[in-house]
């Protein structure tokens, strides 16, 4: 091996790791520098945050290796006459599917829901398991279920034949899956917010049952969540704050970060940084014209980009629950988020006396892949009438196509996306997309030339419905030998939607991406 060819991967080495050779910037995985004082330095405000860094200055050539590359912002589009359109989650048939029917999970009101808590496949079991708050903040619960649906309450050793595993009194709480810790101890992490005392604490499990304290944080709000982020290889405390109105915007979002959950807990009051919160651009309801707040953000890393699940508060109502809905958020760098659509991805139910009427929150996780969909468990409120009470607290699903937050489409008459200079190390062209009139692909060099074969011509055309589409050329196998170039894709659409794109190294096309919650099929938390 030469001296060449040993500097050559190690600096590929480096760039997946996102450290720097000497004299150079750290970037991420997708070539956007990292900012030093990092994490930025921002300050609260009901102003709405300018346009991330990385959209005002997009890298000159982004590598996509890592995931499915979808088109919730321009990031990766140099051009476009493609019209984008945000996509709404729709509600399972078979909502609710976990409902409060046991003695204990009625204890302190009737309750069976996540309130962030965590749904995940894990696939050591093959088995979906949820972690949900079991009676009205009495206690943590736990289920299993083999397709999702139907769920089992084991009756479990914690509390004897009960599915408790946590017994304390408990605000938010938020249930981790870390395939990537080498102690199998701590194979499940759980963040928890106890109400008496009010204490932050930390525990870790083998089995996600049996739970022992490791760590206790510095001070917080009481709807404080946490989440790992792979991109950058840091655990994240998202925390709540509370600036009372009119001076400051009600509840918002702390930063705190460390590689290790555990090391990374103990804090002192006002070093997480100011992170975010809801703005003006957040509508307010017409029945009560009170400024929106942010009352919890769940984040996950779902394919190439980090998926933020914004909870927003729009008031309180004397004679329902709070109206809360969940509103979708991305961020390419893990700190700066971008939310051009204000609508809910998941709407709380206008229809008074339905499971969620009120207070619609996510889980952890945020969302499983389940065959070619986005599963989205989320719990609701059904009220109590003539009161704001939270009645009923049971969980359900909102279901979304996969990569269908967002899709760019052609429709009246044809078009075009064609990308910014991308680089890969894969070999087949897959597309998720929507085709009625047809598709076809052609690959530029980095000055605009189309390269031959890659032209429109001798793309055999794509049509149909798949999330998961080859794209193929005539007198050609495959794009390896344009791997490690800058190159562009041109999108030629007719009638149709176009959610994402991306190179695999197989003609199987799994995208290398993160799979959020993970689903059945996977064996880790990415596709591979």
């Amino acid at each position: 091996m030469t001296l060449g060819t040993i500097r050559t991967a190690i600096a590929l080495l480096l760039l997946a790791l996102a450290i720097p050779l000497k004299g150079e910037q750290m970037k991420t995985y997708n070539g956007i520098p990292v900012p030093d004082p990092w994490p930025p330095q921002v300050e609260f405000s009901r102003q709405p945050e300018p346009l991330p860094p990385y959209l005002q200055s997009p890298p000159e050539v982004i590598p996509i290796d890592v995931g499915r590359q979808l088109f919730v912002d321009d990031f990766l589009i140099q051009r476009t006459t493609l019209t984008r359109t945000w996509h709404q989650a729709t509600w399972h048939p078979e909502n609710p599917v976990l409902v409060p029917d046991r003695p204990w999970e009625n204890e302190e009101g009737p309750c069976a829901m996540p309130f962030s808590d965590g749904v995940w496949w894990d696939p050591a079991e093959r088995l979906f398991k949820m972690w949900y708050m079991g009676g009205y903040v009495h206690a943590t619960c736990y289920a299993t279920s083999r397709d999702g649906l139907h769920w089992d309450k084991p009756a479990l050793d914690v509390v004897p034949g009960t599915n408790v595993v946590h017994t304390v009194r408990r605000d938010s709480s938020t249930v981790w899956l870390d395939a990537r810790d080498p102690d199998p101890g701590r194979r499940w992490k759980m963040f928890v917010y106890q109400l008496d005392p009010r204490t932050p604490d930390v525990y870790c499990s083998p089995d996600g049952i049996h739970w022992h304290q490791v760590a206790q944080t510095g001070p917080m709000g009481d709807r404080t969540t946490i989440f790992y982020n792979p991109f950058r290889g840091k655990w994240v405390y998202s925390v709540r704050e509370y600036l009372p109105p009119p001076s400051g915007p009600g509840r918002v979002r702390r930063y705190w970060e460390n590689a290790d959950l555990i090391a990374g807990a103990k804090w002192q009051q006002g070093e997480p940084v100011p992170w975010t919160g809801a703005d003006d651009l957040d509508p307010q309801r017409p029945e009560m014209k009170i400024p929106c707040e942010l009352y919890n953000l769940d984040c996950v890393a779902y394919e190439s980009v980090l998926i933020g699940l914004f909870d927003i508060w729009r008031g309180q109502n004397t004679n329902r629950p709070k109206p809360n809905d969940l509103v979708l958020g991305t961020s390419r760098d893990g700190f700066h988020w971008y939310r051009p659509n204000r609508e809910p991805l998941i709407p709380v139910s206008e229809r008074k006396g339905d499971w969620n009427w009120g207070n619609v929150q996510s889980a952890g996780g945020c969302c499983l892949v389940v065959g070619d969909e986005l599963w989205f468990y989320v719990s609701g409120r059904q009220g109590v009438e003539g009161s704001n009470g939270s009645g009923v607290c049971a969980t359900g699903i909102a279901v979304l196509r996969r990569d269908g937050f967002a899709s760019m489409d052609a429709a009246d008459r044809p078009g075009t996306l064609t990308t910014r200079p991308v680089t890969f190390t894969g070999k087949h062209l897959f597309v998720n997309a929507q085709v009625r009139g047809g598709l076809r692909v052609e690959v530029l060099d980095r000055a605009g030339k189309v390269i031959a074969p890659f032209t429109r011509a001798n793309c055999r055309p794509v049509a149909g419905d798949s999330t998961r589409c080859r794209v193929q050329w005539q007198g050609t196998q495959d794009l390896a030998a344009l791997v490690g170039q800058p190159v562009r894709f041109r999108f030629h659409l007719r009638d149709g939607s176009l959610y994402a794109f991306w190179v695999s190294p197989s003609a199987k096309g799994q995208s290398r991406g993160y799979v959020a919650a993970g689903g059945p099929g996977f064996t880790g938390p990415v596709d591979r």
